[in-house]
């Protein structure tokens, strides 16, 4: 996928979705799936249906590369992965007008038969913005000018193996720390300290492969991951396994970014599989999950769920669902606009 046509839709959203078409928007959208990892955007004042002839065209940014990520956005800046003379690449661009402002080699592109070039999304964090490339390489750039303040392989340096389509996480800071799965022996999730990409911690209790599904960060259990073998969860200081349950995971591909909600959390997958949701319980220092409902109405290849006053909305293959997040009973079901992804902002889903 060639990233301009990506830009073409978000200056598109940015302006026309606006009523009145008067402003862009202002409203930060720092990491994957926006500042709480959760798709849902404050933004306000939107259209509540689109024009006649669809939202206009306002600039197209060529020269970016190809990439399967998304767009990281704080202030007058828009960071996104691309490639640029084969390398795996970060662009820095002006927000009001998309000038390119720097670009940062990670390391060499790959390519894959499916599409090549990075599949993450950065991450921003003060003055600095992480990005982790499709072979494993990860830097700490400097937002100003993308200078690189530290930078390291994590599969080399884990003993990891890279995905069959090639590594496809964004970075989580949590704290002091930056969590990445390299899915290496004792090492399937680490901790890394954000400011220097030293160690902190390795899950030696855990040497699941990675998945394709960036990790989130819950107050409960630490960090909530799934790999490419199952849901996981670990502490959040010290890396000790606290949970791990194969139900919801196939053996293709594990995409979907969990949700978690008031100690609920909800892993999802496709490929004949689906998803499962569990209660978790902290006594005494340890954290029990307990498996409520496994449900096949969900089959959520790609694209995640989005979590809304209680329902779950998202892709069961191709067909727009709308299901119960506390009982898993499926309230309707719709064909009207195929596979994809969403986000939710002003009472509505895009």
């Amino acid at each position: 996928m060639k990233r301009n046509l990506i830009f073409r839709v978000l200056f598109a959203f940015m302006v026309c979705t606006f009523q009145g078409n008067a402003h862009i928007a202002t409203a930060d959208w720092p990491r994957w799936h926006g500042a709480e990892r959760n798709s849902l955007s404050k933004e306000a004042r939107l259209l509540k249906s689109w024009p006649a002839s669809g939202p206009t065209t306002v600039r197209a940014i060529a020269g970016l590369g190809e990439d399967y990520g998304s767009l990281a956005i704080r202030s007058e800046q828009i960071f996104v992965q691309g490639v640029k003379a084969k390398n795996s690449t970060v662009f820095c661009l002006h927000r009001a007008d998309g000038k390119i402002l720097w670009a940062t080699s990670l390391g060499q592109a790959l390519d894959q038969n499916r599409g090549g070039g990075p599949h993450g999304t950065p991450t921003i964090d003060g003055d600095r913005v992480y990005a982790l490339s499709e072979n494993g390489d990860l830097a700490c750039l400097r937002t100003l000018d993308g200078t690189a303040i530290w930078k390291k392989n994590i599969l080399r340096d884990f003993g990891g193996d890279n995905s069959h389509w090639l590594g496809s996480e964004s970075p989580l800071v949590d704290g002091n720390k930056v969590i990445v799965t390299p899915g290496g022996k004792q090492a399937s999730i680490v901790a890394l300290d954000k400011m220097t990409g030293k160690t902190v911690w390795t899950s030696k209790e855990l040497s699941d492969e990675a998945g394709y599904a960036p990790c989130i960060v819950a107050e409960v259990p630490g960090i909530i991951g799934f790999t490419a073998q199952a849901g996981v969860g670990v502490r959040a200081t010290g890396g000790k396994l606290l949970w791990r349950n194969e139900h919801a995971a196939n053996r293709t591909a594990n995409c979907a970014t969990p949700i978690f909600a008031n100690n609920k959390v909800f892993y999802r997958s496709a490929y004949g599989t689906d998803g499962n949701r569990f209660n978790l319980e902290a006594t005494q220092g340890e954290v029990k999950a307990a498996e409520v409902y496994f449900s096949r109405e969900t089959q959520n290849h790609h694209g995640g769920l989005v979590l809304i006053n209680g329902y779950l909305y998202g892709f069961s293959n191709a067909i727009l669902t709308c299901m119960e997040f506390e009982t898993g009973k499926v309230m309707w079901r719709h064909r009207s606009v195929g596979k994809g992804s969403l986000t939710y902002a002003d009472g509505h889903l895009y």
